[in-house]
């Protein structure tokens, strides 16, 4: 199955048909969003990377791909790109080990 079957390109249709739901939710989502990623304590190339690795654990594709498009609109370099998604993946396969005294505990009580 081709991406384009499981994941439809972002289109102004789709957006507006989306928005148009439920347009005061629609519209504070996007206040939010700018209000995140606005320059803080963090500068928006930061957030961007950060959005960058999040998007990666998240696995949304949608956001991958424009975060990393905003990332580098915001000054990111490839290797800077890289390594937020090195992260990203460490963070992931940490949960995974992290979760493993869940499964030791488990273990242990069913030989009860």
């Amino acid at each position: 199955m081709e991406n384009q079957q499981l994941f439809p390109e972002p289109s102004r249709e789709l957006s507006e048909k989306r928005n148009s739901l439920v347009p005061e939710v629609s519209d504070a989502f996007r206040a939010f969003s700018r209000a995140v990623f606005k320059q803080g304590a963090l500068d928006e190339k930061t957030k961007q990377l950060i959005a960058v690795a999040v998007a990666h654990v998240t696995q949304c594709p949608y956001c991958i791909r424009s975060h990393t498009k905003l990332a580098a609109r915001k000054g990111a370099t490839e290797q800077e790109i890289m390594e937020a998604v090195w992260v990203a993946a460490e963070m992931r396969s940490g949960g995974a080990i992290a979760h493993s005294n869940l499964a030791l505990d488990e273990f242990e009580k069913s030989k009860v």
